[in-house]
């Protein structure tokens, strides 16, 4: 009895212990940056989605979830990978100007709005016309402003979408600059020819709300000719280019020759 008394007094000091551990690992883990292209389905590159991988330092060679990363790291550590990314994309400006190229990078709601309050990143990024922000549907909801008020709200794309439970309001409230189809739904609407069709038709009113639809993901000849059959403007995946590191950005196609 005595013995199950302890063990419950101790049981909150045990996840005290194990979350500051967990703080701990994420705070000595470090990033890198790399690149994946975005083609349209005629062949012409559209741009790129800017990749932050995250490992630990005592295990160097091994990715771990960037998502786990950003959920943990501080809002200031947060805005900070923001200026590296805008920095690292700024030293190949010319490349994206000559080629009417664009460039992505991911945010959560916190750091949208913690922008529109930053003087320096701001005027940054009004100097960088070919910079865009990927926005998960459900990071709209928790959001204080209303995206009307978001001063970059022109350049937000809808990212994933149908990761998790689709929310078709996520799209038609508010017109996104494009929208981004998840592999996950993707892969299930490929599954039967009631899919596919389904497929055709989401793709064709998601175009209704924006100005064209990428489908990421796209990792076989089959599904590119799924996606070129389709409405949709763009795609990206590993049938067209792995991530690549930053130093082979300038030996990116241009035209992609499947």
């Amino acid at each position: 009895m005595i013995n199950k008394m302890m063990l419950g007094l101790m049981m909150p000091s045990f996840k005290v212990i194990a979350r500051v551990r967990a703080q701990s690992y994420w705070r000595q883990c470090q990033r890198v940056y790399r690149f994946q292209p975005i083609y349209r389905t005629n062949g012409k590159l559209l741009g790129i989605e800017l990749l932050t991988k995250v490992f630990h330092p005592a295990e160097p060679q091994k990715f771990v979830c960037p998502e786990h990363y950003f959920v943990t790291i501080a809002i200031g550590k947060r805005i900070q990978i923001v200026q590296e990314q805008l920095d690292l994309l700024q030293q190949s400006q010319k490349l994206f100007v000559d080629h009417s190229l664009l460039a992505s990078i991911n945010v959560d709601g916190q750091v949208l709005e913690a922008l529109q309050v930053d003087g320096p990143l701001k005027q940054q990024i009004n100097n960088m016309s070919y910079v865009r922000f990927e926005l998960v549907e459900s990071a709209e909801h928790a959001l204080s402003t209303p995206l009307s008020k978001i001063e970059q709200a022109d350049r937000l794309w809808l990212d994933d979408f149908g990761q998790g439970i689709a929310n078709f309001s996520s799209f038609t409230t508010w017109h996104y600059e494009y929208i981004k189809i998840a592999r996950d739904l993707f892969i299930l609407l490929r599954q039967s020819e009631e899919g596919c069709r389904l497929f055709y038709t989401l793709v064709t009113l998601m175009n209704r709300y924006s100005k064209g639809v990428i489908i990421e993901g796209v990792e076989t000849e089959q599904e590119w000719s799924m996606v070129c059959n389709s409405d949709a403007l763009a795609a990206q995946g590993y049938y067209l280019s792995r991530p690549q590191t930053f130093d082979l950005l300038d030996q990116m196609p241009i035209h992609f020759k499947g």
